[in-house]
C-alpha cells in the first residue's frame, strides 16, 4: 500500500490535473471543436524492463461544453522511438480525473508497436478533465542505450477531431531496468543500494531487503545482492549475504541488518560488504536517542558487521563482528556508509564510514586498509553533523568526502591529504550542491587514450531542497569546484526515496542504481559520450 501511495503522491505532485488547468487553461487545439481541448504531457523518468506498465505520455482531455461527448479514437506516433523492436506491447489506460497511472480502465485493445498506432473505443467524456495514459511494456532484451518517444497526433470524438497541445514534443525516455520492485520475492521493500564493479567486471549491487515493512531498523531486514555479468542488461536472482536470523533467541524483526557499504580490492579480487546490525530494541533506530549507545555490548550499541567474497560475489563468509576493532568505546555508533569504497594506486582500500561521536552527534570519515582488508583503521571525523558520504580521489592525490548535511540543505564537502587524519573544507562546502537531506553518489571517471588521459567527477542525488525528486547526474571537470548546468543529466523528475550509487560498467559507460519513482531500485546505463556532450 505504501508503494502505491508513494507513486500516487509522486504523479499527483508532478503531473496533476490541476497543473494542466493552470498551465494551459482552456487552451483549444487548432481547428478543434468548441469547448474541447487536450494537452499531452511527458515527464522525465525511465521506462523499465520488468514493469508491466510504463507511462510514455499522459493525455488530458478537458470538456467545457454542455453536450455529451464520446471519445472514439486516440492516435499516436512512435517516430521518436529509436528502435520499435524494444517494445513488446502498448495500451491506453483511462484513469478518470486521477493523475497517476496505478489503476484504470483500458481504452481499446492492447496493440503491437508500429510507427503510427490508433486505439479505438467508445467512452463518455465527463465534464472537466479526463486523463488517459499511453503505456508500454518492454522486451527483456530492450537496449539500455536506447530511448523511447511518443506523441499524440489526434483525438477523435463525436464532436470532432482535435490535436493536443504538446509543450514537451520530442522528449524521449531512457530504457532502464526495474532491478527490484515492491513485493519482489515476497519482500515488502528494497532500499539503500550500493553499486560497484568487481575485478572481473561484474556489477554488484547490495541493498536492504526490508521483508515486512518499508521502515528502517529496528525491523526484519537482511542484506541482499544482485549480480550482472552482462553490463546490467540482466541480473541474477538476489542472494541473501547477511542475515542474523534469530540470534540470541530474538525474532527476525529484532535482528535487522541495514545500510550496506561495499568495496572491491581490485588487486586481489576480494569483495568486502559492511552493514549495521541491531539486536533487540524494538521501536528504536540507531541514529536517534538510545537506539545505539556507547560501548560495545550487543543489545546496547549497534554493531558493524562484515562479510567477504573471494569468488566474484558468488559465495560469502558468515558475518564477522568488527565493532571492537573499529568503534571507539565512547562513540554511540560506528556504521558503514551505504556506498562503495575506492582503491588507491598503491593498493590502499578507502571505505567511507559514518557514526555518532561521544556526544551522540553524527559524523563522517574514512576507514583505511593497507593490507588488503586484513586490518582496518578509522580516521578522524571530517564534519560534525554529516553522515552518509562518498569518497573520491582528486587529481592531486587528496581524497574528497562528500557528505549528507544535517545542518542545511547543501552538501558538506571536505578534503584530506593524509587518509582522514586531518580535514579541510572544500571551496564548495555547504554552498554549492543542493540536497533534500539524502544520500548521494560521487564517482571519479578516468577516460581518454594514451597521453590524453583526463578525469571527471560524477555526482548524483535528488537535485532539490524540498523533496526527493529530480534525480540528476552532474559532471565536474575541475575536481568538484564547479558543476556546469550544461552537463546536468536529469534521470527522473518523479518522487522516489532518492538514494543513488554510480559505478563504471566499461570504458565507455557508467551505471547507476537509484531509488526512483518507477521502482524501488532502478538501474540505468549511460554512455560517457552523452555525459560529456560529445
Amino acid at each position: 500500500m505504501w508503494y502505491r501511495t508513494r507513486r500516487a503522491i509522486g504523479w499527483a505532485a508532478l503531473c496533476g490535473v490541476a497543473a494542466f488547468s493552470f498551465l494551459f487553461g482552456s487552451t483549444q487545439a487548432k481547428d478543434g471543436p468548441e469547448g474541447l481541448s487536450a494537452v499531452a504531457i511527458r515527464r522525465v523518468h525511465p521506462v523499465l524492463i520488468r514493469n508491466e506498465r510504463n507511462a510514455l505520455l499522459q493525455l488530458v482531455v478537458d470538456v467545457k461544453r454542455s453536450e455529451a461527448v464520446r471519445l472514439q479514437s486516440l492516435t499516436f506516433s512512435l517516430g521518436g522511438a529509436e528502435a520499435l523492436g524494444d517494445l513488446e506491447a502498448l495500451e491506453v489506460i483511462a484513469t478518470g480525473d486521477k493523475s497517476e497511472l496505478i489503476e484504470g480502465t483500458p481504452f481499446g485493445a492492447a496493440a503491437a508497436p508500429s510507427v503510427r498506432i490508433s486505439f479505438k473505443g467508445d467512452q463518455t467524456l465527463q465534464p472537466g478533465a479526463n486523463v488517459f495514459w499511453l503505456s508500454c511494456r518492454l522486451k527483456p532484451n530492450a537496449s539500455l542505450l536506447r530511448k523511447v518517444g511518443a506523441a499524440c497526433v489526434s483525438v477523435g470524438t463525436t464532436a470532432g477531431r482535435l490535436t493536443p497541445h504538446d509543450s514537451s514534443l520530442g522528449r524521449r525516455q531512457r530504457i532502464g531496468v526495474a532491478l527490484r520492485k515492491h513485493n519482489d520475492d515476497g519482500v515488502h521493500t528494497y532500499r539503500i543500494p550500493s553499486l560497484t564493479t568487481s575485478s572481473q567486471g561484474t556489477l554488484l549491487c547490495v541493498y536492504d531487503m526490508r521483508r515486512r515493512k518499508s521502515r528502517d531498523l529496528q525491523e526484519d531486514i537482511d542484506i541482499g545482492l544482485s549480480r550482472s555479468t552482462d553490463g546490467g542488461q540482466s541480473w541474477e536472482p538476489p542472494r541473501v549475504i547477511m542475515d542474523m536470523g534469530e540470534y540470541g533467541g530474538l525474532p527476525q524483526e529484532q535482528n535487522g541488518c541495514s545500510d550496506p557499504g561495499i568495496i572491491v580490492d581490485q588487486k586481489t579480487g576480494e569483495i568486502f560488504c559492511f552493514a549495521v546490525w541491531m539486536w533487540g530494541k524494538p521501536g528504536k533506530h540507531q541514529w536517534s536517542g538510545d537506539g545505539s549507545e556507547p560501548g560495545y555490548e550487543i543489545g546496547k550499541s549497534a554493531q558493524i558487521m562484515m562479510v567477504r567474497s573471494k569468488d566474484d560475489g558468488l559465495t560469502w563468509t558468515k558475518p564477522e563482528n568488527m565493532t571492537r576493532k573499529l568503534k571507539k568505546e565512547s562513540w554511540w555508533l560506528m556504521a558503514p556508509t551505504p556506498q562503495q569504497g575506492i582503491n588507491l594506486a598503491d593498493g590502499t582500500l578507502v571505505m567511507p564510514v559514518e557514526g555518532r561521536d561521544e556526544t551522540g552527534e553524527s559524523f563522517a570519515t574514512l576507514m583505511i586498509s593497507k593490507d588488503h582488508g586484513a586490518t582496518w583503521a578509522v580516521g578522524k571525523p571530517a564534519f560534525s553533523g554529516g553522515n552518509e558520504c562518498q569518497a573520491a580521489q582528486l587529481s592531486d592525490g587528496s581524497i574528497m568526502l562528500n557528505m549528507r548535511n544535517d545542518h542545511e540543505k547543501y552538501r558538506a564537502v571536505y578534503v584530506t591529504q593524509d587518509l582522514g587524519q586531518t580535514w579541510q573544507p572544500h571551496p564548495t562546502n555547504r554552498n554549492t550542491l543542493i540536497e533534500p537531506n539524502c544520500n548521494a553518489s560521487l564517482y571519479r571517471v578516468d577516460y581518454g587514450k594514451g597521453s590524453q588521459r583526463k578525469q571527471i567527477l560524477l555526482f548524483s542525488n535528488p537535485r532539490s531542497q524540498e523533496r526527493r525528486t529530480h534525480q540528476t547526474i552532474q559532471v565536474s571537470f575541475d575536481d568538484g569546484r564547479s558543476w556546469p548546468s550544461k552537463y546536468h543529466l536529469l534521470l527522473d523528475e518523479g518522487r522516489g526515496r532518492g538514494y543513488p550509487s554510480i559505478t563504471r560498467v566499461d570504458d565507455q559507460h557508467v551505471g547507476i542504481v537509484y531509488e526512483g519513482s518507477q521502482a524501488d531500485l532502478v538501474f540505468e546505463k549511460i554512455s560517457l559520450n552523452e555525459l560529456l556532450k560529445r
